[in-house]
């Protein structure tokens, strides 16, 4: 949707849903989570990071409009780790999993429970029950946030609404049969069609193995230059380890070349695709000294 508002072209590969991703872990060296993105031999992992990235790219139309940044962001992370557990827990209910599943072999729907179960480290799944009225809370809060301006902060669309619309575009889409929910609040139901016009931008077809050839025959762009700020008492060239705060805590290992003010990146070499470069942010995930 960002790359739509931002009228780029880009190359789309499909990750396939649960594990084993190995041309995924060829590029990301471990990191499973989607989407990632791919510009020659770097990889940039987590959402947050690519829109920075993209913002840097493509500055117009902008994803954080300079009276709102500070509030663009927190609303995001709100909806990020907040609204999208609760919404997904709201939409797999019974008959939305139902919905969902209904064309997928039983062994499928065997490996996708495992592997969701394996991402969430052992911990239980929110119950529907106690998810509808969380998630109805916080859909009035959107709603709240829509009595005036068409988009969330303003009249223009931020990075919120781009978080907001990923958990709620599944309700009324992927689990139409309880996108009853929205009837409460008409308005947020309203702002999901407006944002769904902003499209794709244009994408064409990839496929992983030109994807990983890709990163082979390129080289990754020089960190050199990049301001060093050290909180751990790791130097640059040490082996690193790095994972995910929560959810999907596959680590990825390399070498750190870059620690700046808002990501870390280590250099790796995987046997398929060369030596490549993996940039994480700050925010969201733990870096460590490799053992």
């Amino acid at each position: 949707m960002i790359l739509g508002y931002k009228n780029l072209a880009w190359q789309s590969v499909t990750i396939p849903m649960y594990m084993p991703k190995s041309d995924v872990v060829a590029l990301t060296g471990g990191h499973r989570r989607t989407p990632f993105m791919q510009i020659g031999a770097d990889m940039y992992c987590d959402t947050n990071l690519i829109c920075d990235v993209l913002e840097h790219l493509a500055p117009t139309p902008t994803l954080y409009p300079d009276a709102v940044k500070g509030t663009t962001r927190i609303v995001a992370q709100w909806a990020d780790t907040l609204v999208f557990p609760i919404a997904m827990a709201y939409n797999f209910q019974p008959a939305g999993a139902a919905h969902v599943l209904a064309s997928w072999a039983p062994e499928d729907v065997k490996n996708f429970v495992q592997d969701r179960t394996q991402m969430r480290g052992g911990a239980p799944r929110m119950l529907a029950v106690d998810a509808i009225g969380m998630y109805k809370s916080y859909l009035r809060r959107l709603s709240h946030m829509l009595e005036q301006p068409p988009f969330l902060l303003g009249d223009a669309p931020s990075l919120a609404d781009f978080s907001a619309y990923h958990p709620t575009w599944y309700t009324l889409r992927q689990v139409p049969n309880l996108a009853d929910i929205f009837d409460a609040t008409p308005n947020v139901r309203d702002w999901v069609l407006r944002m769904e016009k902003l499209g794709h931008g244009t994408p064409t077809d990839l496929s992983s193995g030109q994807a990983i050839q890709i990163a082979h025959d390129s080289t990754p762009q020089d960190m050199s230059h990049e301001p060093f700020i050290d909180h751990h008492g790791i130097a640059l060239g040490s082996p690193v380890v790095i994972t995910a705060e929560s959810f999907g805590l596959e680590p990825t290992a390399g070498e750190l070349v870059a620690a700046t003010r808002t990501r870390y990146t280590v250099r790796r070499h995987d046997e398929r695709a060369g030596t490549v470069q993996v940039h994480f942010p700050r925010l969201g995930f733990i870096l460590k000294k490799a053992e």
